[in-house]
């Protein structure tokens, strides 16, 4: 089976526009960047609760601790969240609740999944259905060879080629294998172009 796509600047804008004319836009937009811009797994976005992102006093966390029952492997791991997905986080939470006052969010709201089902909002997608969901996003966005996968191997890609050590990168992903992460790393002409001309 091929690897996932590693999507390109124009490839990402085509799936986020694509996105914007659905029903389920800001809860769609914020799953995917989670995957683009936090490498989570698509099971890892899909297990979040509000908990895991949100603070006591409404601020966003900049870091979500995943226990092992939530990601891949014997064993949890925390996500590093970056100021550009803290602030789709903090969006997409606003719309959610319909206030900006998120110190509001009661105990119950924070046991709530973060990404919700169509059929009720306490409830999340499993893995499965989120991969299948996403891979019907990509396809109707005309993203040829995406997949859930997708957006943690650009994730670790973009992060490679800007110059991120392969060991940081071992850490960000989660890995326990340098070999599994070496296998995200997406080599392309123009990366190859820009890397000779280092010279």
């Amino acid at each position: 089976m091929p690897q996932a796509k590693s999507l390109t600047d124009k490839d990402l804008k085509k799936v986020l526009n694509y996105i914007s004319t659905s029903k389920y836009a800001a809860r769609d937009r914020c799953f995917l960047l989670c995957t683009v811009y936090g490498g989570m797994r698509i099971g890892e976005a899909s297990a979040l609760t509000i908990a895991h992102v949100l603070n006591a006093d409404g601020t966003i966390k900049d870091e979500a601790r995943l226990l092992s029952s939530e990601t891949k492997g014997d064993k949890g791991r925390t996500v590093m969240m970056p100021k550009k997905l803290q602030q789709e986080l903090h969006v997409y939470i606003v719309s959610r609740f319909g206030t900006d006052n998120l110190i509001s969010i009661t105990e119950t709201d924070m046991t709530r999944a973060l990404f919700y089902t169509q059929k009720e909002s306490r409830r999340g997608f499993t893995a499965n259905t989120a991969a299948q969901h996403f891979g019907k996003i990509y396809r109707e966005a005309g993203i040829t060879g995406a997949s859930s996968h997708s957006g943690r191997r650009t994730f670790l890609t973009n992060l490679a080629h800007m110059g991120v050590g392969v060991r940081v990168l071992m850490q960000l992903a989660g890995h326990k294998n340098l070999s599994s992460t070496q296998k995200y790393l997406d080599c392309n002409e123009s990366v190859m172009r820009e890397a000779i001309e280092l010279l």
